[in-house]
């Protein structure tokens, strides 16, 4: 008997949520695969410190990076990253970090605090006073946006809160009991629209299909709000091949959830990432009909639930699954081509269920070309690898003297050497690997 790895969440519907159309790409042979051969691995150049999910950590978690780079002074770029419970970390090129913030306190007793899940960046937001780059965080803990301006001259630290909190609604809830249940604001991406200048957030929403796309709308304080705009809800089971209906296993009321999720800044196309199915492709807007690209190796395999164990009991794989992703499909980032940034370049996906990353090329249809895994170094005290990578970031953009062809940061869901706490037992131990683009590139050929 095989078991499928879980994340165990229930899951709730929207009921104002606009069902989409869905065209699902055809599926791969198994007969045709045989055994993958090895992916190149590349050595992380760079770790932030530790971050332990427990109380003597502030029950910080690392999750999702962003890279802001500075225009100013490359070499003062900044990594910006989600910690959960533990907030907003922010560290420089050398991996060290420079300020931290706390995830807001429970609005009353009894409510969770805030958790922040997935970060992104906005480049040159329209204040009334001029243009300014922005992190915007999806906080699951209260199911709302946050929002922080960058500032690298900022002597306190390079970010400052500015969210509007009285124009901050819930994405998704209904009201704080509903926020209890933590079926809230969950992935993140954001978007500047071209023709127009306005820029959105697309977040997902955690035990659910939902997509919701907000307006971000900075005020006249200097603060900024948000509007919801739309909703759209991704399908929770499928028709296989061979007719039968399918639906991934999870724990009784759960649905499958996206999180990892990024738009193309060329096309405006949006690529989600719903972790036991696949990635889909769909109009950031949210207005078109979405398109599963690339399914997950699992799919269409059945399961049961199993409350003794807490996890999927899986059935006999039918082979209608993809052959470069296992779940779960994880972070997504788009590497644009420097020389040709409107035309070359990959979408990268964490294939979380094997340690491995998948590289799509944007030219070819989103066609697989390559995969790497990211390794723990050769020389002593350098880096270890990054296992279970929940979120990842890329720049081809020159990073001053310290990441010349670009960055890679990637989440670390495994950091090593394991330690333990005062109790004996092994802390949960996670950081962000940063890994140099050229090195990245000499490792696969891309």
């Amino acid at each position: 008997m095989s078991v499928i790895p879980r994340r165990r969440t229930p899951a709730v519907a929207v009921a104002a949520a606009v069902v989409l159309g869905v065209a699902v790409a055809p599926a791969h042979a198994r007969a045709d695969r045989g055994t993958p051969p090895p992916l190149p691995p590349v050595a992380a150049a760079v770790e932030t410190p530790s971050l332990f999910d427990d109380e003597a950590g502030g029950n910080a978690n690392a999750d999702d990076p962003a890279i802001w780079r500075n225009p100013a002074d490359p070499d003062r770029s900044l990594v910006i990253a989600t910690a959960k419970e533990g907030g907003l970390r922010v560290y420089d090129l050398d991996g060290r970090q420079v300020q931290s913030l706390p995830a807001p306190p429970p609005p009353r007793e009894g409510d969770k605090p805030g958790r922040f899940n997935n970060v992104d960046l906005v480049t040159g937001l329209r204040f009334p006073d001029g243009l300014h780059d922005v992190a915007v965080v999806s906080d699951r803990g209260s199911d709302r946006l946050r929002v922080y301006r960058i500032d690298a001259r900022r002597a306190a630290g390079p970010l400052v809160d500015v969210t509007d909190t009285a124009a901050a609604p819930l994405v998704f809830s209904a009201g704080q009991d509903e926020v209890y249940d933590q079926r809230t604001a969950y992935g993140l991406a954001t978007w500047t629209d071209r023709r127009t200048g306005r820029s959105y957030a697309v977040a997902s929403r955690r035990h659910g299909t939902e997509l919701a796309l907000a307006e971000l709308r900075p005020t006249a304080r200097g603060k900024v709000g948000y509007r919801t705009v739309r909703t759209l809800t991704l399908p929770a089971s499928f028709t296989l091949p061979d007719g039968t209906a399918w639906s991934p296993c999870g724990e009784p009321g759960e649905l499958p959830q996206v999180e990892g999720m990024v738009v193309d800044p060329d096309t405006g196309e949006l690529y989600a990432g719903q972790e036991d199915v696949g990635i889909w492709k769909l109009d950031a807007d949210l207005r078109t009909p979405a398109r599963l690209i690339e399914k997950v190796r699992g799919y269409g395999v059945p399961g049961t639930w199993n409350p003794r164990t807490e996890e999927c009991d899986a059935g006999t794989d039918p082979g209608f699954g993809g052959r470069h992703v296992a779940a779960d499909v994880e972070g997504l980032t788009i590497w644009r081509d420097p020389r040709h940034p409107r035309d070359g370049g990959y979408l990268l996906a964490s294939s979380q269920g094997d340690n491995t990353f998948a590289v799509f090329d944007r030219d070819r249809g989103n066609a697989y070309v390559s995969g790497f895994r990211v390794a723990p170094g050769t020389r002593p005290g350098s880096a270890d690898g990054s296992e279970e990578s929940d979120g990842a970031a890329v720049t081809s953009a020159p990073l001053g003297r310290k990441f010349p062809h670009g960055l890679l940061v990637v989440q670390d869901g495994h950091n090593g050497p394991a330690s333990t706490g005062p109790d004996g037992e092994t802390r949960t131990d996670t950081n962000f690997k940063f890994v140099d683009l050229g090195a990245l590139r000499r490792a696969t050929g891309l």
